[in-house]
């Protein structure tokens, strides 16, 4: 599904889309890598979007899990269940997600 144009993105971090009712967090890196990942913290249930990125990982404002942006896999306490990952495609300027989780 067609989510944004990636001009619509931070240059980099993450931003909130509705993907078929599911929210997930679209995010860029500093490389210009774009990924998409559940919105919701695993821990916390609050807004992954809303984190700070360093590197490929995402790390949630509310308690500071950390999770890796291109595996869902957290990385730091107090998250211990991984978030769902989802394909990503950039045709021109337009990024496209698909809903199949890649890492479950």
């Amino acid at each position: 599904m067609r989510v944004c144009r990636v001009d619509e993105l931070p240059s980099v971090g993450a931003a909130a889309a509705d993907v078929y009712g599911q929210v997930m967090a679209i995010v860029r890196t500093q490389e210009g890598e774009i990924y998409a990942l559940d919105d919701t913290c695993s821990h916390a249930n609050v807004s992954l979007s809303e984190g700070e990125l360093e590197g490929h990982t995402l790390e949630c404002w509310l308690h500071g899990s950390r999770f890796d942006i291109r595996t869902g896999d957290p990385s730091g306490p107090p998250a211990t269940v991984p978030v769902n990952v989802y394909p990503v495609k950039v045709a021109g300027d337009e990024v496209f997600v698909g809903t199949t989780p890649l890492n479950h």
